[in-house]
């Protein structure tokens, strides 16, 4: 298999390629000037001629499907779906909760801000945008990963707890070996039926 998969929903773009039992990944962060999204066509066309590859080369495209910054699951699902499409391969989308529960190598409990008074909560399956009040009560002894917007507060109840955004896991790379899983699972999609993850409506300006 040659694999494609790459993640602008969270705090930074990862991108990486898994060829034949090797993984590659890349990391980009923001800048002053430019979201990290605005980077991912140009880094995927980096990755893949560093490597001596071509788009024709890949057998599946990955990517996350949120939730997260509603411009990056945006990003994601659109070159995911065309990337796709072009090359008539399959895709899979990952939801990034999944992804940071495996971050210490367990399914561990995720909330995620999801702004409003309420978090993205995840335990071994995604149950929703929850009330915060609620989630705090969940927390409570587990070991729990979150962000740095809400790891103060559930701080306070549970002193099993990690920030995604504190250390540099391999999100890209987590990323890929789920979708391995699901693509030895037969768990692989057309492109037109890759949808975003959109928990709550996204924000109307």
């Amino acid at each position: 298999m040659k694999i494609l998969a790459f993640d602008t929903c969270l705090n930074k773009t990862y991108i990486t390629l898994y060829n034949s039992g090797e993984f590659i990944n890349k990391v980009i962060t923001s800048n002053d000037k430019n979201y990290h999204s605005a980077y991912l066509i140009s880094t995927i066309v980096e990755i893949l001629k560093e490597n001596g590859l071509t788009p024709s080369d890949l057998t599946h495209i990955v990517t996350d499907i949120g939730p997260g910054s509603f411009t990056g699951i945006r990003a994601c699902v659109t070159v995911a779906r065309m990337l796709a499409q072009q090359l008539n391969v399959k895709v899979v989308g990952v939801s990034s909760l999944e992804i940071l529960s495996r971050i210490l190598g367990e399914n561990d409990l995720v909330a995620l801000d999801a702004r409003k008074n309420k978090a993205y909560l995840y335990d071994k399956e995604i149950l929703g945008a929850v009330e915060l009040e609620k989630v705090d009560e969940v927390v409570k002894n587990r070991r729990l990963i979150t962000d740095d917007s809400l790891f103060e507060r559930f701080s306070q109840h549970t002193s099993d707890i990690k920030s995604y955004q504190q250390a540099d896991y391999q999100l890209g790379e987590i990323l890929t070996q789920i979708a391995i899983e699901k693509i030895e699972q037969g768990e692989v999609l057309e492109w037109g039926s890759l949808k975003p993850l959109y928990i709550q409506p996204p924000p109307v300006y």
